[in-house]
């Protein structure tokens, strides 16, 4: 039997007002890099432009690289449930190389400014490492995720090893000129290993 899903808390007025500080901010900064560069852009012409203090920004993000980022628990959720929801008949890894594709490697169509974005990204050391950075911080949630899923025990060095592989795909899609072969093709050697992998393409060019 099924226990009711109890209904969620009402948000009150203090939290959706830091929750549209923080938007504000984040929008405003994305605005800003957009259109001067990263590192033309000071923290207190983000806060100016959101109409809060350097102190009130302070408060909701850590430094300038945060700003651009501000989807960290959204995207650990987003792993967990793409290992644990995922469409009977559908593998782990089926699931996960579908999930990166769609978060890491979203159409530029998806967002009239996200073809910017990425650019701003790819082309500012500082976000590209820091985004490398926070998106490796999940590899503990998604190793324990693909635990619980295989009933392995906790701290699985197999499943510690395969976590870290998954994110990495996701750099190594980034430095390739068809990112998403480049994943399809990192997925298919997690799938199948390299003996697999190597025999069947060598089947093929027989």
């Amino acid at each position: 039997m099924t226990t009711p899903t109890p209904p969620a808390a009402p948000v009150g007025r203090r939290e959706r007002k830091k929750a549209a500080t923080r938007r504000a901010l984040a929008d405003a900064a994305l605005d800003l890099f957009l259109a001067r560069g990263y590192d033309a852009v000071t923290l207190h012409e983000i806060a100016e432009a959101a109409d809060v203090s350097t102190t009130t920004l302070l408060k909701h993000f850590p430094g300038k690289e945060a700003l651009v980022f501000d989807e960290d628990a959204d995207q650990e959720a987003g792993l967990v449930a793409a290992v644990r929801d995922r469409a009977p008949g559908a593998t782990v890894l089926d699931a996960l190389c579908a999930h990166v594709k769609s978060v890491r490697l979203r159409p530029a169509d998806s967002d009239p400014r996200y073809a910017d974005f990425f650019d701003l990204v790819a082309n500012t050391p500082a976000l590209g490492d820091y985004a490398h950075r926070m998106w490796m911080r999940h590899q503990g949630a998604l190793a324990r995720a693909i635990a619980d899923d295989a009933g392995a025990p906790p701290g699985d060095p197999r499943t510690a090893a395969l976590a870290r592989f998954v994110l990495e795909t996701s750099a190594l899609a980034h430095r390739a000129e068809d990112p998403e072969r480049a994943v399809d093709a990192a997925f298919d050697l997690l799938e199948h290993g390299w003996n697999g992998t190597a025999a069947r393409e060598s089947d093929a060019g027989r």
